[in-house]
């Protein structure tokens, strides 16, 4: 394990939560997703064996937490294979150098992300000028630094194969980051959509509390590409997913979730894209 990690300068923990927080729920007998604050993280594996992963790292200071789920429902000093992320942002990887020095396993991202998680470059700040609610005005105090997990980070096959997750396939969906992947499971279409959709409009400080549901777009004041997020839906729409889990909001299956999808990919660039923000518009992928 390289020990020479570290997180960015303005990582902080972030007091913002929801109702839904501290939550866990079964989603499949492989499949476990639970909310930390505002983001869900899941755990894919078999309990009985005790082989499984961790996708995404929760919130800056859950490790705590991250590791008391996986103890409880895998066994004491259980630890995963590895640790997938969908991206970097801060609320996806909180708590991974904690996790890291735990657990001891290795971490996968896509290629594109890894700049942001090698300590080479700082995410787009966050746009607080975006059409929103309040969690957009609030996205400035968000940290928007690279992270640098050293040599503990690789990248995910180029296959589209996802470590230790042979049912899994992993998909490039960006938009929302350069590098964002989502994960899907063929078998029984089962889609961990990451960001690329969420079922809680995040930037509306009001939704995010309460968890009201309904399927929109990746969060606003952290896309910086709308027609790559566009095309990023789309493609998951054409998985015609039976069960998606995503990183903010309740899961969403059945009917709610492809008639969602549906409208969605129609109405994406009035439901989704925000009338006015410094990345709109046909320079945004290059601010």
């Amino acid at each position: 394990m390289d020990q020479n990690m570290k997180y960015g300068s303005d990582y902080k923990r972030i007091p913002a939560t929801s109702v839904n927080s501290g939550q866990s729920i079964k989603m499949q007998p492989d499949l476990l997703c639970h909310t930390i604050q505002i983001v869900n993280i899941c755990f894919a594996g078999n309990p009985e064996t005790n082989e499984f992963v961790l996708i995404d790292a929760g919130m800056p200071g859950s490790a705590d937490e991250i590791i008391s789920v996986s103890e409880k429902h895998f066994g004491p000093d259980s630890r995963p294979r590895a640790i997938i992320l969908t991206h970097g942002h801060f609320d996806h990887v909180g708590a991974v150098i904690e996790l890291i020095q735990h657990w001891d396993v290795p971490v996968y991202a896509h290629e594109l992300e890894l700049p942001f998680l090698t300590g080479q470059t700082s995410y787009p700040e966050p746009d607080p000028t975006v059409e929103g609610g309040a969690v957009a005005k609030m996205s400035p105090m968000f940290p928007n630094e690279p992270i640098d997990l050293g040599g503990n980070i690789r990248k995910l096959p180029d296959d589209q194969t996802v470590p230790h997750l042979p049912d899994f396939r992993w998909i490039h969906t960006p938009g929302h980051s350069p590098g964002h992947v989502s994960l899907f499971k063929e078998k029984d279409r089962t889609l961990l959509a990451g960001d690329a959709f969420v079922t809680v409009k995040q930037d509306a400080l009001y939704k995010v509390l309460t968890q009201k549901q309904e399927l929109n777009g990746p969060p606003r004041y952290l896309t910086t590409d709308w027609d790559a997020a566009k095309a990023s839906v789309q493609k998951l729409a054409n998985l015609n997913p039976a069960l998606a889990v995503t990183g903010h909001g309740p899961p969403v299956e059945g009917e709610e979730l492809s008639g969602g999808l549906k409208r969605l990919v129609q109405e994406f660039d009035s439901v989704a894209v925000p009338d006015y923000g410094k990345y709109v518009g046909n320079d945004s992928k290059n601010e």
